[in-house]
Order: C-alpha cells, then structure tokens, then sequence
C-alpha cells in the first residue's frame, strides 16, 4: 500500500472519528425520546441524565478539539542576516531535495529536528514552513551529518508529508481529549477507545513508511556515510543530553540553583566525555521496534539507507557548529526564551556545582541531625550532638533508624559511612575543603591546594566511643570544626520528592481528605465528600503543582516524623499513625473510593516499614 493511500486511509479515519460522535450523539437523542415516550416521572429524568452525561464527556472533547489551533511556534528565530551559512546551506539542500525551502529556522533546546507547515483546505494551499533545528546537534554534529538531518526534514517537505500535519494535530487533539474524559464504565467510551487504537495503528504505520521515504531523500542529497553517521551519532548525543541533565543540572536546578550557561554546559561535556561517548558509539543500534511506534527501528532504517544506489558527495568532517558561528551567543539568547529559571539562583558553573553539593550534603546531613535532635531531646543537633551520641554508646538507636535490617551494634559500625558525609560538610563549613566543578569525571572534595581530601579513616574512629577523642583529635588537627556541622532545615520539607502514589477520599481525623504519597511524607488535601471523579481530581492537583509545593500549602507528615503505625485494616485500609511529638493521626479508606494503581499497597508497605523500625 503506497503512503499516499495510507495517509489518505488516516485522514478519513479521523473524519469517522468526528462521524462517529455525530452518530452517537443522534443515538442519544433517539434514545431519550423513546424514553420520554414511554416513560415520565423521575425514572425517564434519571435515565436520560445518565445518557446525557456519558455522552456529554464524549460531546466536550470533540468540541474543544475542534477548536483546537497548534501552538505557536518555539525556538529562537534564526534570520538570514544572522545565519547566512546556516540559510545559504538550508536553500541550496531544498532544492536538490526538489522543494521549496522552509520560511523559518529555528533552534529549540532538544536532541531532534524537526518540520512544519502551516496548511489551508486540506493541505491544498501552502504556508508557512518551519524547520526546527536542536541545538544540541548543532553542537556536537559535523557538517556532513548536520547535512544529512536537514536533507531528510526537507524529504518531508517534497513527499508532501506535512500538507496535512493541521487535519493530523486536532484529530490527535480530538481523540485525547475525548478519551481523556470518559470514565472507564462509560460504554459511548469503550466504542471510541477502540476507534482511537485502530486510528494509532494506521498513522503509525504511515508516519514510519514516511520517514523510511525522508531516509531516501537524506542519502540521495547529503550522501549515505553522511546518512548512516548521522542515525548513528542521535542516541550518543541523546544519551550524553539526558546524563548531562540528569549528573549536572538536575540536582541543584530541584533545591534552588541553576547554571549560567545551560546550553554552553553541554557542548563543555560533550568535548570531555570522549571515552565514554567512544563506547556508546560502539553499540549496535536498535533493531527492535512495534506497530505503535511512529518512527522504524534504527538498524532497520540504517539498512535501508546502505540498500539504496550509492551517490558521491565530497565528506566534510568540519564541526556543524561552522554553519552558525554565533553559536554560543545563540545559545544564550535561547536559553532566554525557553528557560523559566523561576526564583532560583543562577550561578557560573563552577560555582552552581560547589554551592548545588553543599546543599544536597546538607539536606541529607539535616535528615540525621532531625532525628539526633529527637533522640536527645533538644530542639537543633549537629555533628557536636552526634558525637553525644557516640559518646554515651547511644550512636546505635540513631543508626537503626537508616540501617532496618541491621541490629544496633552493626548499625552504628555501618554508620561509618553517612558519618564521613557529616565530616566532609564540617570540613566545608570550616572553610578546610572545598567541591571543584570537573566536566570529563564527578565533581570531588579537595582541599585548598586541589588536592582529594578523604575523610574515611577518621569517620571510623568516629563512630566508636572508644576511639572518639581521636577522631575529635584529627579533626582539630586538619582544622575542621566540629560545630560548623549543624541543622539548617529543622523541620522536614518535601523538597525534592517524588510522588509514588495517591488515594482519593479518605478520612484523615474524621475529615475528607485525598492522601498524596511522596517519597518523604504524606500530604492530605481537603477533598469533597462525593467519591467520583477522585483520580482525575487528583491528575489535575498534581499536574498543576510540584510535590514542593503541596506540602507547603496542605498538611504535610514526613515518614521520619512517625514513630508508630498501626495497620487495623487492610482494604480498606484503616491505620493509625503516632508522631513522635505524641499526637495521632488517623486514615480511613471509603470503599466507594477510587483506587489508584497499586497505591494502597504502597502505602501498607510505607507503614509496615515505619512499624518495623519503630520495633528495633
């Protein structure tokens, strides 16, 4: 089948969809007449509500779809004036590709390219076009592949592949918000799930044929080493983007910090990691792939592309980053556009680095010393009140708390290792070591003339009281000041964490609340009584805010706080939590309440832990 009859198969398929709630829609007004005909009273009222409103999600969906518009565009706009290699390269490729080249080129911050085109009638009359270029790729790219990525964008242009990307958005757009509303029990929805799967299967499939087509247009203009280099090198710099966000921004961006130069930080790592970028590239690429996949595996693509009638093309192995040599300016003005740094502080990257570690020692040093403050009594602890601890062979009941499976004599010996933690923070609070910033390995604690610093002996003499005035003793030595270790957020916040599940309408002390589980505590939302549409309520509260900020605004128990949990009944589940500042809280699950996944069992699991610390 050739693509144009399988798009063509696409677009009626999603002009049944519209038919199809049309039908529907009729089939509820039949139905509510013959109701009415022979029936009346509050039985037929009844009866037509509930055809009313199943079909009503169905109804709301389409409508909005249908005045759905695509975005605006995003990315920075690159014009000619500003990038006259990058045009000149993109115009003299359009027409060896035999089409007419984009109206707009534009930098968006991902490790892709893609085109658009702004259609009237069905794709009769063209628009504007739009071609998308990431700037990652810009950045690690050379010329010749960067070629071969503009050359199959432009094959989507003369295989006419995106005359109808506005009919293909708002049916997706129909069918989300369709779907997205009707209730699992609603049977108008059953008949419109199945439609959607079917509609999936066809446009995939001719979304894979057309790139199989986009393939044979970058090989026969820019080239099949070109080609072949080009899929090959999009997971390595994929990867490199997703462990540079993941190692380097994403634990100071989650407490507060970000970096100067996001982008610019990339291309750093990127130059660096020649090692382990050489390994990736190493890997043979993907050969598995499904019918709902949109695009064909990556080895089935490359074999594709050797399969085709070979064309010369002089290699140019230059740097992509020639095409634009304002590369780094444009980095930083898209950076501008794109990045909502919110309230946090920015900081050159040396420093984001230094200052993102201390925050996240802290953080984990503020956990220990909450608890060492609850065990001696005392409102704040630090590393002084630790060394208490250990001083009066306390350091065990402390320890069990982070080691469960331990007794306490092991855990205080395994205690060794979060003790070296403590150190190092004493050790940068007192101005003794300091976190260098590396792009090619971890960032590392080293002292004032660079060299690692490693506090690992003196950390095991801490933990025994035996040995403790020796620890004490090495300490002061090295000029580490035992008291500049101490708590800073005394009271636990939700920082950070993750959601791991949610229950709607429970009752939290006898009013109705929706329990949300974060990794670190529990928050509890005032919630209506009226049970249904719980999930979605719920979707929309944790699509709207940050686990941060729920826990700010609502009631919020950190696990750390519980000193008991009492399960009184499985399903559904009936408990009652004891803080340790002796006050309760009680949970009660309704049964008419949603059910969430598994989390009901991930909250059993939560209080059985705390329960069985509490024992040790």
């Amino acid at each position: 089948m050739s693509t144009a009859l399988r798009a063509a198969i696409s677009v009626a398929m999603l002009v049944g969809f519209y038919v199809l709630g049309l039908l529907q829609l009729a089939v509820v007004g039949w139905l509510i007449f013959e109701i009415w005909t022979h029936m009346n009273g509050a039985g037929a009222a009844k009866l037509s509500w509930v055809l009313i409103v199943a079909v009503g999600a169905v109804v709301a969906g389409l409508w909005r779809a249908i005045r759905a518009r695509p975005s605006e565009p995003e990315g920075l706009l690159l014009a000619p004036a500003q990038a006259p290699h990058l045009w000149q390269t993109v115009r003299e490729m359009a027409v060896a590709a035999g089409t007419r080249a984009p109206d707009e080129i534009r930098l968006v911050p991902e490790v892709n390219a893609a085109v658009s085109e702004d259609t009237k009638l069905l794709g009769l009359v063209g628009g504007t076009r739009r071609l998308y270029l990431g700037m990652p790729l810009l950045q690690t790219f050379t010329i010749d592949q960067m070629r071969s990525v503009i050359a199959h964008e432009l094959g989507h242009y003369s295989g006419s592949h995106t005359r109808l990307s506005a009919v293909a958005y708002r049916g997706r757009v129909a069918m989300h918000e369709t779907l997205s509303r009707v209730g699992k029990w609603n049977v108008f929805g059953w008949v419109f799930k199945g439609y959607g799967y079917l509609y999936l299967l066809v446009s995939n499939a001719v979304t894979r044929r057309q790139e199989f087509e986009a393939d044979q247009v970058s090989v026969r203009v820019a080239g099949v080493e070109a080609a072949v280099s080009a899929m090959r090198e999009l997971p390595v710099v994929d990867a490199a983007w997703n462990f540079y966000f993941g190692r380097y921004i994403s634990y100071g961006w989650e407490i507060g910090y970000a970096p100067d130069d996001v982008f610019g930080g990339f291309r750093e790592l990127y130059t660096a990691r020649t090692a382990e970028l050489a390994a990736l590239r190493q890997e043979e690429p993907d050969e598995e792939t499904s019918r709902w996949d949109t695009h064909p595996a990556t080895g089935d693509r490359i074999a594709a592309m050797r399969a085709l009638p070979p064309v010369p093309h002089p290699a140019d192995w230059r740097p992509a980053s020639m095409l634009l040599p304002q590369l780094d300016g444009a980095g930083l003005e898209l950076q501008r556009q794109v990045v909502n740094f919110g309230s946090r502080t920015v900081l050159p990257w040396a420093d984001f680095t230094a200052a993102s570690l201390i925050a996240v020692q802290q953080r984990k040093a503020d956990r220990i010393f909450r608890s060492a403050a609850r065990r001696l009594g005392v409102e704040e602890a630090g590393l002084a009140e630790i060394f208490q601890l250990v001083a009066a062979g306390r350091l065990g009941e402390l320890a069990a708390e982070f080691y469960p499976d331990a007794n306490r004599y092991e855990a205080a010996q395994a205690f060794a290792d979060p003790m070296g933690d403590l150190i190092s923070l004493a050790a940068v609070r007192s101005g003794v070591a300091f976190w260098r910033h590396s792009w090619s390995e971890p960032a590392r604690l080293v002292d004032a003339y660079g060299e690692p610093v490693d506090y690992t002996e003196i950390a095991k003499l801490a933990v025994a009281p035996e040995t403790l005035d020796q620890a004490r003793a090495w300490l002061a030595h090295l000029g580490i000041h035992v008291q500049a270790a101490k708590v800073v957020e005394a009271k636990a916040g939700a920082s950070g964490s993750d959601v791991i599940g949610a229950l709607p309408n429970v009752r939290v002390d006898d009013q109705e609340n929706d329990v949300i589980l974060l990794d670190r505590g529990l928050v509890f939302v005032p919630a209506p009584k009226d049970t249904d549409k719980g999930e979605k309520r719920i979707g929309e509260l944790l699509s709207a805010n940050d686990p941060a900020t729920l826990a700010h605004h609502y009631r919020f128990v950190p696990y750390e706080e519980v000193a008991t949990a009492r399960i009184l009944k499985a399903v559904p589940i009936n408990a009652e939590l004891r803080l340790h500042d002796g006050s309760q809280v009680t949970l009660k699950e309704r049964w008419s309440s949603d059910s969430i996944g598994k989390s009901r069992d991930t909250l059993e699991s939560i209080l059985k832990q705390i329960n069985e610390r509490a024992t040790r």
